[in-house]
């Protein structure tokens, strides 16, 4: 048996076409357009011999192996590494990285939580502080909109939901870069970011334990499940850990993506403030055209069959999403910005079972934000470059300067 980044090292299968390219070159991570086209035209998967692993990348083939969670692992690891086979840089998370059974019972605690209702519990909140950074933001007219807006936003409302009696941005946002990252090969965007562990690995553990947290939040109510005997108090302190990561980076590149998105497309602004009941349609049509995770893996855990290839038990898939749901036989004019568009089915936020637990509160916070922006707002035009930051699982942005001006 041969290992190669830390998963089995498989042969080329029969009928699939041998790709010499990089996804993880951040060129193709910041700009990720034409490797997603080429990748979708090559067939139902592409061989890339730099990893030994199968990529896919129309939305079919997504969709079969990021839904079928008994044929295709997330157990194993959802980035390069198969855990089968090596040992994780920590401990696999109770969420994204088990299956069924385990999975139920710990996602269960989770969606109660994080449920609808729970969320229009803090709709309040959440409105009242988007109002203010809004209002202060129009103040300024121009400003950096990733730092000031999309990470100042969760890093106001989220720390306060989960109960965390001590904050900070930085280190949140560093943690949460860090994980998706290290799914990653061992290229330069996961050494320098696993380089921060020392120092955030510890802060954030702090955080999770119990006595670190106030006797409201959500915080409070994982602990409360582990009091009434649905998991144990060390499970507790693993699905805070999860809520860590899962509440703020899906809604920090979703919004930052979303006024990037209304920003180059005007029509689409002017047509949302037409028109409310589009906020949420406008939120999801941004997910689906950014895709703020880009590629997730998962392992098969038999020998088996996709669109006639033959897949051996082992093999690492590459699911590339950010592919997926630009996938012309998916979505007419996917490569179109239209928050009219009903794009029902799209997989930024995954599919089945493992779809991302912080959706609910990704979702909420979005329409905060975007109601007040529609309500307060007039005009939304770039002031600068927009600057992509290149993650070996994240596509998000790293500047954004943007200027509002008032309605």
């Amino acid at each position: 048996m041969k290992i190669h980044e830390g998963h089995l090292a498989i042969d080329v299968p029969e009928n699939v076409s041998v790709w010499d390219v990089d996804p993880y070159d951040p060129a193709i991570l910041s700009n990720p357009a034409d490797y997603y086209a080429e990748l979708r035209a090559k067939g139902p998967f592409v061989y890339i011999p730099k990893y030994s692993v199968l990529a896919c990348g129309r939305h079919q083939e997504n969709k079969e192996v990021f839904s079928d969670w008994a044929r295709f692992v997330s157990s194993r690891g959802v980035g390069l590494q198969d855990f089968k086979l090596e040992k994780p840089w920590r401990d696999p998370s109770i969420v994204l990285e088990v299956d069924p059974p385990e999975h139920t019972k710990n996602r269960k605690v989770i969606m109660r939580i994080l449920s609808p209702k729970a969320m229009r519990g803090l709709k309040d909140d959440f409105r009242v502080a988007a109002e203010r950074l809004i209002d202060a933001l129009l103040d300024k007219g121009t400003f950096e909109a990733v730092e000031e807006l999309a990470e100042a936003y969760p890093a106001t409302v989220f720390p306060n939901a989960m109960g965390l009696r001590e904050s900070d941005r930085r280190r949140l946002i560093d943690y949460g870069a860090m994980v998706f990252n290290a799914l990653g090969p061992d290229n330069l965007l996961r050494r320098n970011a696993m380089a921060k562990a020392p120092e955030i690995v510890p802060w954030i553990t702090e955080r999770c334990r119990r006595e670190n947290l106030k006797p409201t939040g959500f915080g409070a109510t994982v602990y409360a499940a582990a009091d009434a005997g649905d998991i144990t108090e060390e499970e507790a302190g693993m699905l805070v850990r999860s809520l860590l990561s899962a509440g703020v980076d899906t809604t920090v590149t979703g919004l930052g993506s979303a006024l990037w998105c209304l920003a180059t497309n005007p029509d689409q602004f002017e047509l949302l403030k037409s028109d409310l009941s589009l906020l949420r349609p406008a939120f999801e049509e941004t997910l689906r055209y950014t895709s703020p995770v880009h590629s997730f893996c998962r392992t098969a855990n038999i020998d088996t069959e996709v669109s006639g290839i033959k897949i051996e038990e082992g093999t690492k898939i590459l699911c590339v999403l950010g592919a997926a749901n630009l996938d012309e036989g998916q979505w007419p004019d996917a490569n179109k910005f239209d928050i009219s568009r009903k794009p029902v089915g799209h997989m930024a936020l995954g599919a089945g079972v493992h779809g991302c637990v912080g959706q609910n509160l990704a979702r909420a916070e979005a329409e905060a934000v975007f109601t007040a922006i529609v309500n307060k707002v007039g005009s939304i035009k770039l002031a600068g470059d927009a600057v992509w930051r290149p993650n070996n699982a994240i596509h998000a942005l790293d500047r954004l300067p943007i200027t509002f001006t008032r309605k």
